[in-house]
């Protein structure tokens, strides 16, 4: 019975993993270069957000899970040059756009 229970197991489990590592975009990601959660490769592929079910392209950090994005605050800038940022709070999904018109959408 346990030989039945893992070939079950495994293909589901791997079919998931592959789509979910290859075609999801992260949980957190910042188009920032200081910062550690910056992927150059995944952004070059393109990443789209939906923030309150409006699509935006000013979106400089996100995080899924927590639902929150951080975008600039107009052009003000801190006293290291960086623009400041503002944290807001709500839904948030991503994809990547190389994929086509119905790519897999990340959600919380």
């Amino acid at each position: 019975m346990s030989e039945d229970k893992n070939p079950e197991v495994a293909p589901e489990t791997v079919s998931n993993s592959e789509t979910d590592a290859s075609d999801v975009p992260p949980d957190r990601l910042s188009v920032n270069p200081r910062s550690n959660l910056f992927d150059e490769e995944k952004l070059r592929r393109g990443v789209g957000i939906r923030f309150r079910g409006v699509e935006r392209t000013n979106i400089e950090e996100y995080c899924i899970s927590e639902s929150w994005v951080r975008v600039q605050a107009g052009k003000s800038l801190d006293r290291k040059g960086q623009p400041l940022t503002i944290k807001l709070t709500g839904p948030v999904e991503a994809w990547y756009e190389d994929l086509g018109d119905n790519p897999p959408v990340a959600k919380a």
